[in-house]
This record gives structure tokens, C-alpha cells and sequence, in this order.
């Protein structure tokens, strides 16, 4: 599907960018993948690596339409992964964050359509089901650009989808490297904002796995979500520093205890999969209607009435040994 191809990712010098860049020349044979962002010692650093001829950086904000417009020359796919992403940050700091993911997220969409692109997946976060904090409300409102964005593209290809999931092991602004060079340092305790909070843990392979195999199911509209495991913070800190005592810090500003991925109130729009769900669209566009077959042929069906899928409740539970893989996984990242 790939091979042949040119292929964009904003935001892409992060660790989602760096994953793909290494899994779509493992697989593929790409005829160009363009590395968009704003940072010019990161792309520096990250072409000492990805240097193969197909490789292309661009530097350039989301915030720049133009300049999205001039990078989005010829491509045949986007993944929009650029966002500020950090809790606590955006609540000190909203404007900013609505600038970049929300101003941000429309000039993708009108730069892909300008440009004829083919598909565009936005990356979302658990944070943007049932929002109490402005970097989940920044990316909920950016969720429904991309998803009312197909009914703006006319007689053009370009469709898009979304793909949200949770916590990835790893990346920065992880708990676990933070807790692991806590512990390199010497750390006699370890913080917890709360005891029973959970969170979803998927692994970054897992992540860029999930959006190359979305680009395949995509009709345009669909919000994916994968079925991936949970745990509580306090049972990942036992795994990672065995008898080590936890020290109880309290939720930081625009925390939750629990994450949900599928909200309670989009449960009539929910589609189960055998390995994710869909979130259908609300609203209803020209050219299409069902999405209980996706285009590879895969069947989904309604969930109840009511159903949620949260951290909190989720029936897949990390074990001490499970949690103990993603500890060393994280290292390896």
C-alpha cells in the first residue's frame, strides 16, 4: 500500500515519527517520507539516523498553512502527529495550545485537501473522551475538524480518520522513564498521584502497527480505537521497584483518575471489532452512511446501550509480569 508512495507525518521527529519512519522501510519501499516539524536540532539529530535518499525535512509549524501547503506537495498520505501535548503545560499556557491543535489541525485539513492528498489519520488521545482538561478539549475539537472535514473535500480523494489510544510506553512524558531514572538516581520512594488511578499502555510498535493497518480499513470519518490493556499506577511502581514505598502527591491540575477511550455518550455510535472499536460519526455524509464493514472486509457490530471503555473497568489487566515487559521495553525506546 506504501510502496511507491509519499508519505508525511507532522510532528514526525517525536517517537510515533521515529517508530513508523524505521517500520515503513522495514516493510516497504516508500518513494518519499517527508518529516514536518519546527525543530531544526531534532531533525538534525534524527537524519543521523533516518538518512536513506527518500527521506525528506521540512521545517515548518502546523500553525503555517502555507508553508503545510508547499511540504504537502505530491504526497499520498498524512499522519498529523504534531500537538501540544503536556497536561499541565496547556492549562498554564491555553492559547498556545489551541493555536497548535486546534488552529493547527484545520490547516492540515485544508493543506491535504489544496494538495489532493489520498488519506489523512490525525493522532488522538484518550484525553479527548469526555475532556476535563484544555489539551483533551484542544484535541476533541480537534477530532470533529478531522472528522467534518470529509464533507469538505467535494469531488477530491482525500478522506480522513482519526486514531485514538493511551499512554505509550516510552514516549516522552511517559511515567515509566520518569520513574525509571527516578530510580537510576537513587530514588528511596517513588510518586503517586493517587492509588486507584489507571491508565491504557500500548507500546509504540503497537501504536504505528495500528494507524499503517487503519489506513487500510479507512472509509473516512471513523474515530479508531484499539483494544489494548490497562493498570494502576501504584501496580506498575510495585513492578518496576519491588518493596520500594510509594509517596501519595495528589492529582496534578486537569488529571484523571481513570481514562476512557469510548464515552459513555457516543455509546450509539460505537462499533466493536475484534481488536477495536470504531466511533462512528455523528453527522451523516453524502457518500456514506454504514461503517460495519470497513474496506478490508473486517465486521463490527453495535456495542449495548450504555457501554463505556475505560481504564477503570477495562476487562484486560496487565499483570506484574506484563508491566514488568513494558518497564523494559520503555528502556529500550
Amino acid at each position: 500500500m506504501f510502496s511507491n508512495k509519499s508519505i508525511l507525518i507532522t510532528g514526525g521527529t517525536g517517537s510515533f515519527g521515529k517508530q513508523f519512519v524505521k517500520t515503513i522501510f522495514a516493510r516497504y519501499q516508500p518513494k518519499k517520507v517527508i518529516i514536518y516539524s519546527r525543530d531544526e536540532l531534532k531533525q538534525y539529530e534524527m537524519q543521523q539516523t533516518f538518512n536513506a535518499p527518500q527521506m525528506r525535512y521540512f521545517i515548518g509549524d502546523v500553525r503555517d498553512q502555507a508553508r503545510l501547503k508547499q511540504a504537502m506537495d505530491g504526497v499520498d498520505y498524512v499522519i498529523h502527529a504534531a500537538a501540544l501535548k503536556h497536561v499541565p503545560v496547556a492549562e498554564y499556557n491555553p492559547m498556545e495550545c489551541i493555536k497548535t491543535n486546534i488552529y493547527g489541525a484545520e490547516n492540515v485539513i485544508q493543506a491535504a485537501i489544496a494538495a489532493n492528498v489520498h488519506k489523512v489519520i490525525a493522532l488522538s488521545t484518550d484525553k479527548a473522551a469526555s475532556p476535563i482538561n484544555l489539551y483533551g478539549a484542544t484535541k476533541l475539537a480537534s477530532d470533529k475538524l478531522f472528522v467534518a472535514a470529509n464533507n469538505m473535500v467535494g469531488d477530491r480523494r482525500t478522506s480522513f480518520s482519526v486514531v485514538r489510544y493511551g499512554n505509550v510506553v516510552g514516549s516522552r512524558g511517559s511515567v515509566i522513564p520518569f520513574f525509571q531514572k527516578l530510580l537510576d538516581n537513587g530514588a528511596v520512594e517513588l510518586p503517586i498521584t493517587d492509588p486507584r488511578m489507571t491508565r491504557f499502555w500500548i507500546t509504540l510498535q503497537q501504536g504505528v502497527d495500528f494507524v499503517l493497518k487503519n489506513f487500510e480499513r479507512m472509509h473516512g470519518g471513523e474515530i479508531f480505537i484499539p483494544k489494548i490493556p490497562s493498570a494502576t499506577v501504584t501496580a506498575l511502581a510495585e513492578a518496576m521497584a519491588p518493596g520500594l514505598p510509594i509517596k501519595i502527591i495528589g492529582i496534578r491540575p486537569g488529571e484523571k483518575l481513570h481514562e476512557v477511550m469510548c464515552p459513555f455518550d457516543d455509546s450509539h455510535l460505537t462499533l466493536e471489532f475484534h481488536d477495536h472499536y470504531v466511533i462512528k460519526p455523528s453527522i451523516i455524509f453524502n457518500d456514506r452512511s454504514d461503517y460495519s464493514t470497513n474496506r478490508i472486509g473486517e465486521i463490527g457490530i453495535a456495542v449495548n446501550d450504555g457501554f463505556e471503555y475505560s481504564s477503570g473497568t477495562n476487562p484486560e489487566v496487565l499483570n506484574s509480569s506484563g508491566l514488568h515487559a513494558l518497564a523494559l521495553l520503555s528502556r529500550d525506546c
